[in-house]
């Protein structure tokens, strides 16, 4: 994975209300890839967070993949 690749997140962060399954983009690679710096947006280009993560916490997009959309404003009560 490389700088500006779109990832997909593998675990929740509660803390940064981030979810697996939330798409993200690289923005630094560390260590020859055993860490990102990693920033997730919404749709309207609005910063949500920005976090260092392991390799294992992200993967690669899919081609076969379509995104999906989520309210960061919606507290979620079901399935935490």
């Amino acid at each position: 994975m490389n700088e500006f690749d779109l990832v997909v997140l593998n675990e929740n962060i509660p803390a940064k209300r981030l979810k697996a399954g939330d798409v993200g983009t690289i923005l630094t690679v560390y260590s020859e890839g055993k860490a990102f710096e990693v920033e997730f947006v919404t749709l309207t280009g609005e910063a949500v967070a920005i976090e260092t993560l392991l390799a294992h916490q992200i993967r690669a997009v899919r081609a076969s993949e379509i995104m999906s959309v989520r309210d960061t404003a919606v507290l979620e009560t079901a399935n935490p």
